[in-house]
């Protein structure tokens, strides 16, 4: 698998322009899941261009956010509506595709990367986790320790144990919920409750 040339300078470049904090996050992102993709033995290229490109967008303000949305034909969920912040993983994968991007993991990864979604790949919910598992969001995350044990033994009920908190907390804080995670838990637990039952 490989990029051209001027897509991986497109990734790049986005990267380099990012804000200091925001880059740095970037890095670590990276380095998470090219670690959880040698240890289950997944395709790392995919998963280092999926990690790198995931936030390109993330400095963009609400508004512009949503314009850019509309204007890449990107269908906007009400819940994204009211919390725009959700777009930019899916604007920064639309934008990428238009300029090349043809890897379908790669724009998955980058699109679903704060929601989740029912049918990701491995190496799609390696960035889902990485994003999660930056030691810089253990204040917001407590237990991101316990997370990446579990992500090192089983990537689906890592998935599942962190929707399962999130989700919870952002019901118990009368927080909008995006149908996504939503529908990401059910499958898993409906795929193997049993075994990935938290």
């Amino acid at each position: 698998m490989s990029l051209s040339p001027s897509l991986e300078a497109l990734i790049t470049g986005r990267v380099d322009a990012l804000p200091v904090g925001l880059r740095e996050h970037v890095h670590r992102v990276v380095a998470i899941a090219q670690d959880l993709a040698g240890r289950h033995q997944l395709d790392k290229e995919k998963v280092r261009w999926g990690a790198l490109a995931h936030d390109v967008a993330r400095a963009t303000k609400g508004d512009e956010l949503l314009r850019q949305a509309r204007d890449l034909g990107i269908s906007v969920h009400p819940v994204e509506e009211q919390v725009p912040l959700l777009l930019h993983g899916p604007v920064a994968a639309e934008m990428l595709k238009r300029s090349g991007l043809e890897d379908q993991t790669i724009y998955d990864s980058i699109y679903w990367h704060s929601t989740a979604h029912s049918h990701l790949v491995p190496e799609a919910k390696v960035v889902f986790l990485a994003d999660k598992l930056d030691p810089q969001k253990l204040q917001r995350y407590p237990y991101l320790g316990e997370l990446g044990w579990i992500a090192v033994e089983s990537l689906d009920r890592a998935v599942l144990t962190f929707l399962h908190r999130e989700l919870t907390t952002l019901i118990g804080q009368g927080a909008l919920v995006h149908p996504a995670s939503v529908d990401a838990r059910n499958q898993l637990l409906m795929e193997d409750g049993r075994t990935i039952g938290v």
